[in-house]
């Protein structure tokens, strides 16, 4: 068993420390927003429902990831949940420093509020407006008021465990 020492310093192992988060199934979705005219996308396992009443939801992003600074100053994203069949979309959007002209290419998808993109395939898509940004080390933690929401396709989830693809 790894433990930390009791008096919570930073003595974990990251390694560590990532294979136990990774134990932690969940979904795979790809946030999207539009700066400027030009379309950012990322895949995302750091996804939840934080409210009912607003409805609140909120998702990671990286600081150095050349999507946190679009999504924040854009302020308005569009999240798609993926569909077990939407492995290679989810992989595509999870590589860093690809082209941002075209990389929609080649995905069904159509426009939301912001004309943020949402992916045609998804299981759900939910358009939000950014209602605050949080500090979370070396991620921004995002939260947006849900302004709305479809669930387009009945389909098995995407889902992400011990750092592989699973299906349910």
């Amino acid at each position: 068993m790894h433990q930390g020492p009791p008096n919570g310093s930073l003595d974990v192992d990251p390694g560590v420390y990532r294979k136990v988060v990774g134990r932690f199934p969940t979904g795979v979705t790809i946030v999207t927003t539009r700066l400027g005219g030009i379309d950012h996308a990322m895949t995302v396992n750091s996804f939840t429902s934080v409210s009912l009443d607003p409805l609140l939801v909120l998702f990671c992003a990286e600081k150095r990831a050349r999507f946190h600074d679009a999504v924040i100053e854009a302020g308005v994203w569009g999240v798609s949940v993926l569909a077990a069949s939407m492995e290679e979309a989810s992989r595509a959007f999870a590589h860093r420093g690809r082209s941002l002209e075209g990389h929609l290419d080649g995905w069904a998808h159509h426009r939301g509020q912001g004309e943020v993109a949402l992916f045609d395939h998804a299981i759900a898509t939910l358009q939000c407006r950014t209602s605050a940004v949080h500090e979370g080390g070396d991620h921004s933690i995002v939260v947006g008021e849900v302004v709305a929401l479809d669930t387009p396709a009945e389909a098995a989830p995407l889902v992400y465990h011990e750092g592989r693809y699973r299906l349910l």
